[in-house]
């Protein structure tokens, strides 16, 4: 017989009011039935019910069991019922989730609800609980308001569906952002209002402000605004300032914020003494060096900070990686205070492994013969850096970045993990594209500076424009000897045609190969040396000069020489591709010997530097120069004019046109005056890299405000050489540069700032799939 368990509730109620429950007839539970499931699967419901088959049951457990059943969420309704010693179980389900609909947002995206949502368990196909939705609807609000949308509205509705489900609607109006109407600040007396409040991101309601929504209040701002005018009061020398309080305003239709700050500025404290405490493991006369302040000076946190910095930094390369040095102040007078530094070393630390991420080409022994800091060493912070540095030089990365990291379980060692970016690399040399000088450029070739990830510099191609057809294979082994000796050979063969590059017209054909090999010196200077053996044969074009012709009928067309060649450079730039800081200098030296059918030398020296003007190293300044001179020796009075020097283009002077600067001579042709290149090349130029507009932070993009100038001149020239500045060309503009996938891009455009009427000027000038 079926009889309604009535006295479970009876007893419940009693329970409720302190009283014992009468107890009914105990029973053995024979068997549990489940009625009124519909999603529900009876092992949910058997898994929060915790009475068993053969368990001895009377009310009190059974309320307490049905308290658990009805803590798991999923069920609105539980009635039990008892049929003999059968135990019945009657539940009704809380409905399911069949959709969620989103309408009038447009600040929060609704990828971002939605997730909030399913992170509360509110999602299609879950059990929809009411009381979640209330909450999810005030935090959404609240959202609102922290945005300074005091007037928003968010209406959640659930629509009931057949089968037991529901349809979740959110209503949402976001209105308006209230605008900031007036910012007060209270107590302060050294310095101004206006000063202060120009320190704040938010700004008072005017047309500009609207434009760049720094009128409209949000909370997060405002404590940024805080913190930053607590910093620059503590920057001064303020260390009793204090934000007493922020009081924020809302107008009855709230659209208009009032903003009441009151401060309590205190005074203004120099410093009476500096010291140092702790366990100084460097000496504390070297330590002091690091300290840029003195006695009487005005007390500054940033400042303190700084130099906590670059104390730790002093102790790090000594080993002690975990080096912890922290500034003290502490008033001893009425406006003066005593720093302390207090030095905590730590344990020496030892690095137990170096780990890469980020090189997907580019094997993990090529940045291993990078390091200076070695796996098993003292963790040296000099080393540490060095070592980015030199990934950074590499070229082969847009961003190097370096994370040391303590080993769980220990005191004294560390890992030292870096995180690269890749970037193309074989686009430095690309075959493919289009300039200003050469035409149409089209060729099958090979050229990567990280050949197949290994570090090596590697090119093969065949490259055809209008004025050059030209083969080559070149290798170089940077680390021929694991010593840092590097090895290198080309072979090449090139045809010119100086008929369409618009130079006195003549042919070349040239072939040659060379062997090198580079010394490092120190961990910035390299010295190469090289031999090689070119033939040349020089053929008259359709309207070839004088000059030309006098040379072919005095010294032949076909000539074989070999070369010596040495090179001295220095490189302290920060990257391979589009450095911000450093310089670097080269002086190279390439000499026909005796022996060959015409001797001569050329020798170059070029120098670049780059001053960072702020921390970021967005705005540089950089300056670079060049000077190139040859000539002839032995019998030879003057070097070949096949090998003389020509300035103009990109990479020389831009705004004018490639190879047009210099010594000239006449057309047999139509009487010009065409570019001949003399044997002294004098080239500078100046630039203010500045971030480019719209693209963030990018370490493969550059634009550029420029200055070049330059000239060639040629000192065997008759009459005497009589050398006028007058003549060196300058013009200005702005240049951009990009590394893309298929190869370097470039352009500019230029102003010629002194040009004469023979001159061959070019305003916009660019180049894809070129070396700059």
């Amino acid at each position: 017989m079926r009889r309604s368990l009535l006295a479970v509730a009876i007893g419940l109620a009693i329970n409720a009011t302190g009283m014992k429950p009468a107890l009914a007839d105990e029973f053995t539970v024979a068997d549990i039935e489940v009625e009124g499931l519909q999603r529900v699967s009876a092992g949910s419901v058997f898994s929060s019910f915790p009475v068993n088959i053969g368990q001895q049951i009377d009310e009190t457990r059974l309320a307490s069991a049905i308290k658990e059943l009805f803590r798991s969420g999923l069920f609105t309704d539980i009635e039990v019922a008892r049929d003999g010693n059968v135990l019945i179980v009657n539940v009704e389900e809380r409905p399911s989730i069949s959709s969620i609909e989103i309408e009038g947002n447009d600040n929060i995206e609704s990828d971002m609800l939605l997730d909030a949502l399913s992170d509360a368990g509110m999602q299609e196909g879950e059990v929809f609980q009411r009381a979640t939705l209330e909450r999810l609807e005030l935090e959404i609000l609240r959202s609102y308001i922290a945005q300074g949308r005091y007037n928003a509205r968010v209406t959640a509705t659930a629509e009931p569906q057949p089968q037991n489900r529901v349809a979740i609607h959110l209503d949402i109006n976001e209105g308006s952002v209230a605008s900031i109407q007036h910012i007060n600040i209270i107590g302060n007396r050294d310095f101004s209002e206006e000063e202060l409040t120009d320190l704040f991101e938010l700004r008072t309601s005017s047309w500009w402000n609207s434009l760049t929504n720094k009128d409209k209040y949000a909370r997060e701002r405002l404590s940024g605004d805080l913190e930053t005018l607590r910093s620059y009061y503590l920057d001064r020398g303020y260390l009793d300032f204090n934000v007493e309080s922020s009081q924020v305003s809302i107008s009855p239709d709230k659209q208009q914020v009032f903003i009441a700050i009151s401060i309590n500025e205190g005074k203004q404290y120099t410093i009476s003494d500096i010291r140092l405490r702790g366990d100084l493991i460097v000496g504390e006369e070297e330590l002091r060096k690091l300290i840029p302040v003195e006695e009487g000076d005005v007390f500054s946190r940033a400042k303190m900070t700084s130099i906590s910095e670059s104390l730790s930094y002093r102790l790090g390369r000594e080993g002690y990686a975990f080096a912890n040095v922290d500034a003290v102040p502490e008033p001893d007078g009425e406006d003066t205070a005593t720093v302390t530094f207090y030095v905590e070393p730590g344990k020496r630390a030892y690095v137990r492994r170096i780990n890469f991420e980020g090189n997907v080409s580019t094997k993990d022994e090529v940045l291993r013969q990078e390091m200076t800091q070695m796996e098993g060493g003292v963790a040296s912070t000099d080393r540490i850096e060095f070592s980015k540095d030199q990934l950074d030089r590499l070229g082969f990365f847009q961003t190097v970045e370096v994370d040391t990291v303590p080993v769980p379980g220990t005191d004294d060692l560390v890992d030292v993990n870096y995180s690269v970016q890749e970037q193309p690399t074989g686009s430095l040399s690309a075959s493919v594209g289009f300039s200003q000088s050469s035409g149409i450029i089209l060729g099958a070739s090979v050229s990567e500076n990280n050949f197949f990830g290994t570090g090596k510099r590697a090119s093969f191609g065949v490259n055809v424009s209008d004025s050059v057809k030209s083969a080559n294979i070149s290798y170089t082994d940077p680390y021929y000897t694991v010593d840092g000796v590097s090895r290198g050979f080309s072979v090449f063969g090139r045809q010119t045609d100086y008929d369409e590059e618009d130079i006195s017209s003549y042919l070349l054909d040239e072939y040659g190969a060379k062997l090198t090999f580079g010394y490092p010196t120190d961990a910035f200077t390299r010295i190469n040396f090289g031999l090689g053996v070119t033939q040349s044969k020089v053929k008259d074009g359709r309207y070839t000069s004088t000059e030309v012709l006098e040379f072919m009928e005095e010294e032949g067309n076909s000539f074989v020489n070999y070369f010596l060649s040495g090179s001295w450079r220095r490189s302290t730039l920060n990257r391979g591709v589009l450095p911000t800081d450093g310089y670097s200098h080269s002086l190279s030296l390439d000499v026909a010997v005796p022996g060959s059918d015409l001797t001569f030398y050329k020798t170059s020296y070029k120098t670049n530097y780059y001053f960072p003007l702020t921390d970021s190293q967005r705005w540089v300044v950089r300056l670079r120069g060049e000077i190139g001179y040859g000539d002839g020796y032995g019998d030879r009075s003057r070097m070949p004019f096949y090998e003389h020097y020509y300035a103009g283009g990109f990479g020389s002077v831009r705004g004018y046109e490639a190879n047009s600067l210099g010594n000239t001579v006449v057309s047999n042709y139509d009487g010009d005056e065409d570019p001949f290149g003399g044997n002294l090349l004098t080239e500078a130029g100046m630039e203010f890299i500045v971030p480019t507009p719209f693209a963030g932070d990018t370490r493969s993009m550059r634009t550029s405000l420029f200055v070049d100038a330059g000239q060639v001149f040629d000192t065997d020239s008759e009459p005497a050489y009589d050398p006028d500045l007058g003549e060196i060309r300058a013009a200005a503009g702005v240049s951009f540069q990009w590394i893309t996938a298929v190869g370097p891009l470039a352009f500019s455009l230029a102003k010629p700032l002194n040009d004469q009427a023979e001159d061959d000027t070019q305003v916009f000038q660019f180049s894809l799939g070129q070396t700059f």
